[in-house]
C-alpha cells in the first residue's frame, strides 16, 4: 500500500484552507450543462424516434433517455481534460530537465518551468501551470518539493505522475544525482507519452468512420422519408414498428460495440 512520504505541513493546510485544489479524476458540470446535456439528449432521441416511427407519443417515449446526457458529456470533458494534462506534464518534464541540467536549484527549476509553460499557454489557464503555482506556492510556504509533488500526483490518478512523483522523492531523499535521474525519467516518460499520442492519431480517423457508419442508417431513413413517402409508409403501422424497434435496438448495439472497441486506455 502507498504511503504518504510525510505528514502534512502547516504551510499546505494554509494553502488547502485558501483554495480547494482540483481532482482530475472526476469532473464536475455545472447546472447549466447538466440542464442542456439533458435537453441536447432528449431532443436527439426525439428525433431519432420520430424518424423510425412517426408517432408523437412513441417517439416521446425515447426521451427519457436523455437523463443519460450528463454522464456521457461528463465522461467526454473528463477525457479530454487529463489528455490535455498529460501533454503538458511531457512538457514540464523537458522544462525541469533542462533547468536542472542548467544548474538550477529544484526550487528556481519549478519556477522556470512555469514562464516555459506560458510560452505555449499565453494566458495560463491550463491546468499544469494551475499546479506549477500550486507547488511554487508551497515551496515558498516551506514545505518539500517531494510533498508538494505526490499531492498533485495523487489527485491527478495518472501513472506516469506518481511513478515521476515516487522517482523524484527516492532520488532527493537519498541524495542521488537528481539532475540524471530526472533527465532519464523524462525523457522515458515523453516517448511514452509520444507513443499514446501517435496510437491516438492513429485511432481518431477510425472513431470517425465508426460515427460516420453510425449516421449513414440515420440519414438514409431520413433521405427515404423525404423522397418516398409512399414507399416508406409501411415502416410506420403494423409489424413496420416493430421491424424499426429492432433497427434501433441493433443501431444501439453497435454504439455500444464500436464505443469499446474505441475506448483505448491511453
Amino acid at each position: 500500500m502507498k504511503r504518504r512520504p510525510a505528514a502534512v505541513t502547516a504551510g499546505e493546510s494554509a494553502i488547502e484552507a485558501q483554495m480547494q485544489l482540483p481532482d482530475y479524476t472526476v469532473y464536475d458540470l455545472t447546472v447549466l450543462l447538466k440542464i442542456t446535456a439533458i435537453l441536447s439528449g432528449g431532443a436527439l432521441l426525439f428525433g431519432i424516434g420520430y424518424l423510425f416511427y412517426h408517432h408523437v407519443l412513441l417517439a416521446a417515449l425515447l426521451t427519457p433517455g436523455g437523463a443519460f446526457g450528463p454522464g456521457l458529456l461528463r465522461k467526454y470533458l473528463l477525457q479530454r481534460r487529463r489528455a490535455a494534462l498529460n501533454l503538458q506534464f511531457k512538457q514540464m518534464l523537458f522544462s525541469l530537465s533542462s533547468s536542472l541540467s542548467a544548474g538550477r536549484s529544484v526550487e528556481n527549476a519549478f519556477r522556470e518551468a512555469v514562464l516555459d509553460l506560458h510560452m505555449f499557454d499565453a494566458e495560463g489557464s491550463s491546468d499544469m501551470i494551475a499546479e506549477l503555482n500550486i507547488i511554487c506556492a508551497r515551496l515558498e510556504y516551506g514545505e518539500p518539493v517531494e510533498e508538494a509533488l505526490y499531492d498533485f500526483s495523487k489527485r491527478a490518478g495518472m501513472e506516469d505522475v506518481e511513478r515521476f512523483a515516487d522517482v523524484f522523492t527516492v532520488c532527493k531523499r537519498t541524495g542521488g544525482d537528481l539532475v540524471e535521474v530526472v533527465r532519464r525519467t523524462s525523457t522515458v516518460i515523453g516517448e511514452k507519452l509520444d507513443i499514446q499520442q501517435d496510437i491516438a492519431v492513429s485511432i481518431a480517423q477510425k472513431k470517425f468512420e465508426a460515427k460516420a457508419l453510425l449516421v449513414s442508417p440515420l440519414m438514409m431513413v431520413m433521405f427515404m422519408s423525404l423522397t418516398a413517402g409512399d414507399y416508406m409508409q409501411p415502416m410506420y403501422t403494423g409489424a413496420g414498428r416493430a421491424i424499426s424497434t429492432l433497427a434501433l435496438v441493433g443501431l444501439f448495439l453497435c454504439y455500444l460495440w464500436t464505443s469499446k472497441i474505441m475506448d483505448i486506455p491511453l
